[in-house]
């Protein structure tokens, strides 16, 4: 389980990394005319087309060493994973297998595809929303965990 430090938790610093994802990705589509959904760009680099690599190191070292950079200027916030690694391995191939069928993840299809209108994000958003209430309601409420 994943554990949310609700006392460092203030609707600005959540609005404010709301909207520097939605800046990045309108930049991104604009500048590159390319959605930026993780699932593809990551997908993209393990089979890779020529001319096709460098923007997605450069995009994925950006998303890696966003966080460096934070930790110069402030403190990140403290995060508690209770689960084993078994569940996590488990829990990254569910999501790997879940985007491959869905043709992307959420960032894709609910940042990107839901700004554009997107019939098919919609759906998709909606049923990855819809599999996690029903995981959460499952795994607590039935089984206990």
């Amino acid at each position: 389980m994943i554990d949310i430090a609700w006392s460092n938790f203030t609707p600005w610093s959540a609005l404010a990394g709301g909207v520097l994802v939605g800046l990045a990705a309108a930049s991104f589509l604009l500048l590159n005319g390319r959605i930026a959904g993780i699932s593809g760009i990551l997908g993209g680099l393990l089979t890779p087309a020529a001319g096709d690599t460098g923007w997605r190191i450069a995009f994925l070292a950006g998303l890696i060493g966003s966080p460096a950079l934070w930790m110069l200027v402030a403190q990140l916030p403290p995060i508690e994973i209770e689960a084993g690694y078994p569940s996590l391995i488990i829990a990254g191939l569910l999501v790997g297998i879940g985007t491959r069928y869905g043709s992307g993840c959420t960032s894709g299809h609910g940042v990107c595809g839901l700004s554009r209108f997107s019939p098919r994000s919609l759906v998709a958003t909606l049923s990855f929303m819809f599999a996690g209430f029903v995981t959460v309601f499952v795994i607590r409420h039935l089984l206990g965990v």
